[in-house]
């Protein structure tokens, strides 16, 4: 059984998300500010947070921003059509994704399960016996593990960045349009827009790129899309 959290000001969402995900196997925990929500996840093992953004006493970004400071849970917004300047706000400050409301339950069941799925895998603690890496000049991945290197150095990516970064990394050199990556790794949600994989590919430039303005691995090829090439170590010349 997986635990879901959800928090939202307006107790009728809450109670309504509550009675849905219950039905499909979840145990639902409920807050409705940032601040109760920091202190359900610092006293239980959640797995998956539905983050309203505008809330009293703490709102979703901030509680997002200190959620960040110490856990990797995946973390699907909860927003209003009008906001979507904090939709890629918040997609930039960590969260995985979101979800416009009012809400269409079949998107939302997909979404969860896409999340949850991307969590577990990369949450697993099982050791490996034998490592499945992937290298492209200085980038490392270890899919038995879930971790991520850049040049030897550790490098704390989401559950969906990781799945972006591996999917580029199976194919080298290739352009994926927006939509292909998208469909590539939501691969159980066809809902969403283009803006989430920019949003991520800028997120995981920034972890792994030294100098993000001049990509040497997240190159974006104008008009088609984004590929990854193979680039230089940090003490290459």
């Amino acid at each position: 059984m997986y635990n879901v959290l959800v928090c939202d000001d307006e107790k009728d969402i809450v109670s309504a998300l509550r009675i849905y995900l219950t039905a499909e196997g979840y145990q639902v925990y409920e807050a409705h500010n940032g601040k109760e929500a920091l202190a359900i996840l610092s006293q239980e093992e959640i797995h998956l947070v539905l983050m309203d953004i505008m809330m009293p006493v703490m709102d979703g970004i901030t509680a997002m921003v200190k959620l960040r400071e110490q856990s990797n849970v995946p973390v699907i917004m909860l927003t209003a059509k009008s906001e979507d300047t904090d939709k890629v706000f918040g997609l930039n400050i960590g969260a995985d994704d979101y979800v416009t409301k009012p809400f269409n339950l079949v998107e939302l069941q997909a979404r969860v399960k896409s999340q949850l799925r991307r969590y577990m895998q990369l949450g697993s603690r099982v050791m490996p016996e034998v490592s499945e890496i992937l290298t492209i000049g200085g980038i490392a991945i270890d899919d038995r593990t879930k971790e991520a290197t850049l040049d030897g150095e550790k490098v704390a990516l989401t559950p969906t960045e990781y799945d972006i970064l591996k999917f580029l990394m199976e194919n080298p050199g290739k352009v994926y349009s927006p939509a292909q990556i998208y469909a590539a790794v939501w691969n159980d949600s066809p809902f969403g827009t283009e803006n989430t994989v920019a949003v991520h590919i800028r997120h995981l430039r920034e972890k792994l790129e030294y100098n993000p303005a001049e990509p040497r691995y997240l190159k974006s090829v104008w008009g088609r899309g984004y590929k990854l090439e193979t680039g230089k170590g940090k003490g290459d010349v």
